[in-house]
C-alpha cells in the first residue's frame, strides 16, 4: 500500500519503522530536516520537507496515489485538518492521532463530517492498559481480545506457582477450565511451548483465560494480591491525566506528583478528587512524605526513561508489595532494561503502531478472514492475532490436525457464538468464528495464512 505519514516525531518515526517492515510503500512528511534525516537514513521510506496540511506539499507527495493517509503531528488540529484536505483529494482512508480530552467524544460525534476514517488516542488506551494491571497486580501485562470476551495475562511464575515444575501437558489439571498456556519467556529467549516444554521459576508465561475467569485465575496462581486502593503517579503527562480519572471512576485514592507548577494547575482545574501535588518526583524525602513506600501501586509516567527507571527502581526498594508500573519511551537498551527486576512496562509509542499496523492489514482484506486485534510480543519477536472469520476457505471445516500449519505457530483460542473454546486437534474453524493466533511470522493478514 501506498501510506503518507504526516508528523515524524516519535509515534510518526515508529509508525514509518513499523510499517517499513510490513513491506509498504511510505512517505513521510515534517518540516524538521533533522527528524527527517533521522529516519531516511534508518528506513527505506520517501522523506518530504513541508508543511502536510498543504495541497502544494501533498501533491509532492503523489497524494493521487495514496491508498492511507495517517496524521500524527503535535497538534490535534493540524491532524485533523490535514486527514479533511486528504479526503477531498481522493484518499479514501485517513487516521489522525487525537489526544486532547476535550476533543475525544466531539470527534467521535462528527467524525463523517470530518471524513475521519478512524480517530487514535494512544494516551488513554495507555492509561486503560496501566488501569487493568493496577485492578489486577499480579499480572505483568494484560491484553483483552474478542471484544473483551478473553483475556491475554502475562505473570512471572515463582517457586510457589502451581504450575512450576510442570510440563505444559501436565498443567491442565492445575489450569481448571478454559485456559491456555500460549508462550514463555525464559532469559531473554522466546518460546511457544509444546506439551513436553517444562515451566521453571522466573518464566514470564502469557496465557489466554476467559475475561469472566481472570480473577480467579490469577487468585488461583497466586498472583491476586488485594484490590489496590491507593495508587501514586508520578508525573502530570496526558497519561497521567487519564488514568487518575479512570482510577478516581473506579473509588480508588490516586495523588499525581508533578513538578511544573502550570500543569499542576491545569489538572487541578479538570480531576475532581485527585490530590495534585507540585513537587519534583525525583525527590526521596518528598516520596516518602507522601507515603510512597505503603502505597498499592506506583506508576512512573515521568519525561525520561532514566528518571522513570530510577524511580521505579527505589519504588521497588522501598515498597516491594506494591505495584510499579515503569512508561519508556525510546530507551535503547532493551536488553539491559529486561535484566532489572520491573513489575510492568509499558511502551505508548509503540501501542499506536500497533493498531494502525491491524488496521492496515484489514484494510488489505477487508472481504474475507482479516486481522482484527494485533499485539506484538517480547520485543517484537512475535505476534498475537486475532482474525474473523468472514467467509469460508482451506481452513475451515478441517480437523486442526490435519492443517499443514506453519511452524512456531500456535491456534489458541477460538471464540463462537459467546463461547470460548481452547481447541485441540478434534476441534475446526468455522464462519463466524473468532480465531487467536500466537506466531513468530510476520505480516500474516489473512486467516490462510497460517497454512505452510
Amino acid at each position: 500500500m501506498n501510506i503518507i505519514i504526516v508528523g515524524c516525531g516519535r509515534v510518526g518515526r515508529s509508525i514509518a519503522e513499523q510499517l517499513n517492515t510490513e513491506g509498504h510503500s511510505i512517505i513521510v512528511i515534517d518540516e524538521n530536516p533533522e527528524a527527517l534525516e533521522r529516519i531516511s537514513d534508518t528506513q527505506n521510506v520517501m522523506a518530504i520537507q513541508g508543511n502536510g496540511a498543504t495541497y502544494s506539499v501533498l501533491r509532492e507527495a503523489e497524494i493521487d496515489s495514496c491508498d492511507l493517509l495517517i496524521a500524527v503531528t503535535a497538534t490535534d488540529e493540524l491532524n485533523l485538518y490535514t486527514c479533511l484536505l486528504a479526503k477531498n483529494a481522493g484518499v479514501s482512508s485517513t487516521i489522525a492521532r487525537v489526544r486532547n480530552p476535550e476533543y475525544i467524544s466531539d470527534v467521535e460525534i462528527i467524525k463523517d463530517d470530518l471524513k475521519l476514517t478512524l480517530a487514535i488516542n494512544p494516551e488513554y488506551t495507555c492509561a486503560s492498559d496501566i488501569s487493568r494491571l493496577i485492578k489486577y497486580p499480579g499480572a505483568v501485562k494484560i491484553s483483552s481480545f474478542s471484544k473483551g470476551m478473553i483475556d491475554f495475562i502475562k505473570i512471572k511464575l515463582t517457586d510457589k506457582t502451581p504450575i512450576t515444575g510442570r510440563r505444559v501437558a501436565d498443567c491442565a489439571s492445575v489450569l481448571k477450565g478454559a485456559i491456555r498456556i500460549c508462550y514463555v519467556e525464559r532469559a531473554g529467549d522466546f518460546h511457544i511451548p509444546n506439551g513436553d516444554f517444562i515451566l521453571k521459576e522466573d518464566d514470564l508465561v502469557s496465557l489466554v483465560v476467559p475475561a469472566a475467569e481472570a480473577a480467579k485465575f490469577l487468585k488461583m496462581m497466586g498472583a491476586l494480591t488485594n484490590r489496590s486502593r491507593s495508587v501514586i503517579i508520578l508525573g502530570g503527562s496526558k497519561i497521567g491525566f487519564y488514568l487518575a480519572k479512570i482510577l478516581r471512576a473506579a473509588g480508588v485514592s490516586a495523588k499525581i506528583i508533578e513538578k511544573d507548577p502550570r500543569r499542576c494547575e491545569e489538572l487541578s482545574e479538570d480531576l475532581d478528587g485527585v490530590m495534585i501535588i507540585n513537587a519534583d518526583a525525583m525527590d526521596e524525602d518528598l516520596l516518602l512524605s507522601e507515603h510512597i513506600d505503603s502505597a498499592d501501586a506506583v506508576v512512573c509516567l515521568m519525561d525520561t526513561d532514566e528518571e522513570n527507571l530510577l524511580a521505579s527502581l527505589y519504588a521497588k526498594q522501598v515498597n516491594p508489595k506494591a505495584k510499579i508500573v515503569t512508561e519508556l519511551g525510546n530507551l535503547k537498551f532493551s536488553s539491559v532494561v529486561d535484566t532489572l527486576p520491573l513489575d510492568s512496562v509499558i511502551r505508548p509509542k509503540h501501542l499506536t503502531g500497533e493498531y494502525i499496523i491491524r488496521y492496515v492489514r484489514g484494510m488489505q482484506n477487508a472481504v474475507g478472514n482479516n486481522v482484527e486485534t494485533m499485539f506484538k510480543m517480547s520485543g517484537d519477536r512475535a505476534e498475537a492475532l486475532e482474525f474473523v472469520v468472514r467467509e469460508r476457505s482451506a481452513v475451515t471445516g478441517v480437523q486442526l490436525s490435519r492443517l499443514n500449519l506453519k511452524n512456531d505457530l500456535q491456534v489458541v483460542c477460538i471464540s463462537r457464538g459467546g463461547r470460548v473454546i481452547m481447541p485441540g486437534g478434534g476441534d475446526t474453524i468455522e464462519k463466524g468464528d473468532r480465531v487467536i493466533v500466537i506466531t513468530k511470522h510476520k505480516g500474516l493478514s489473512d486467516l490462510r495464512d497460517i497454512l505452510r
